[in-house]
């Protein structure tokens, strides 16, 4: 998450197995994919009898945390091998992309990367389309995925990054067939303004604009003395969260710390459909929160807050386990 400083653009500020060169496939340029051909009709003697109206789908599976803890690992052992972050412009940064692009490549996703320049660097935006779905109705998640350069921010946000590519990993292991479209995304320079996102959404055409029909947001959800946070923009998405926390009699509060510093913004400013968790970055937890969600009252949700200690040992287990299964239960209820 970015900080915020007045009177200026806000700022916010392994060792990857194989080479770390990566193969541009192109600006996204705002275009969604094309949909699909739709297949031969079936002989009548084969066609299923449509589903009850009350049928669900599929039940969102649970995320396991030791694969979403995997690949927090992955990122910690990038940034060690590469300057200790994973930052804009570094090569740490590049090498997250490609760990992550490589996930989702053999799980079956159509990959693209969006290159932009920022600072005088060139920065890159990875966005994966999970095939079928009516791309007039896109469904769309994202977190950032650069550090800041003090560290390899591993909860910010790496939580996000991870939890994200493990949903879509569980995407894909489901053969989820969702009626509308889903597409994730993984950002570049956040912490810099914003900068990746606002390129994506500058790109994209009126029409396809009109084709998102909500971005969810995850950036920081896994910090060691955690709140449990939801965004409050869409009252669909942000019902969806509530339900989802109701379910297992965790009270949330209103997001509010972060409003308008992370990569929902660019999204939102256009019109389109937004919400997202976050666990807290450097307000100080009340008394009355520490007696809701447990941790310690009068300490910062994340002590190490765009500091050098947000490493592996700067996330707790249950807030990641938990907001992991929100993001998969959101993808499959909204996609639905």
């Amino acid at each position: 998450m970015r900080l915020s400083v007045p009177g200026r653009i806000p700022a916010r500020q392994a060792r990857l197995t194989g080479a770390v060169g990566l193969a541009l496939t192109g600006l996204l340029a705002g275009a969604a994919p094309a949909a699909t051909a739709a297949p031969a009709p079936l002989a009548p003697a084969a066609v299923a009898p449509a589903p009850a109206p009350a049928a669900r789908v599929l039940a969102a599976p649970d995320i396991p945390l030791a694969n979403v803890k995997a690949h927090l690992t992955q990122l910690s052992s990038i940034a060690a091998a590469n300057g200790g972050n994973r930052a804009h412009g570094r090569a740490g940064y590049l090498a997250s992309l490609n760990y992550v692009k490589g996930k989702l490549d053999a799980a079956g996703f159509t990959t693209t990367v969006q290159q932009f320049t920022s600072g005088g660097a060139t920065g890159y935006n990875l966005i994966a389309d999970w095939p079928g779905g009516d791309t007039n109705q896109v469904i769309m998640a994202g977190s950032h995925l650069d550090s800041v350069t003090a560290g390899a921010g591993i909860n910010d946000n790496g939580s996000g990054s991870a939890a994200l590519l493990e949903n879509a990993l569980a995407v894909s292991r489901a053969k989820l067939a969702p009626a509308k479209h889903l597409r994730f995304a993984w950002w570049g320079a956040e912490e810099l303004g914003l900068v990746g996102s606002r390129y994506y959404v500058n790109n994209l055409s009126s029409a396809n604009r009109a084709r998102v029909s909500g971005y969810l947001n995850f950036d920081m959800i896994g910090s060691p003395n955690p709140g449990y946070f939801v965004y409050d923009d869409d009252p669909t998405i942000e019902q969806t969260f509530k339900d989802y926390y109701a379910g297992l009699g965790v009270a949330t509060e209103i997001e509010t710390e972060g409003d308008g510093r992370s990569d929902h913004a660019p999204f939102k400013n256009v019109g389109i459909p937004v919400g997202g968790l976050f666990s807290g970055a450097d307000y100080i937890k009340t008394a009355a929160q520490a007696q809701k969600w447990g941790g310690t009252s009068g300490r910062a949700f994340d002590n190490c807050y765009h500091r050098s200690c947000d490493t592996t040992s700067n996330i707790n287990d249950t807030a990641l386990d938990r907001n992991s299964d929100a993001i998969a239960y959101a993808l499959w209820e909204l996609s639905a």
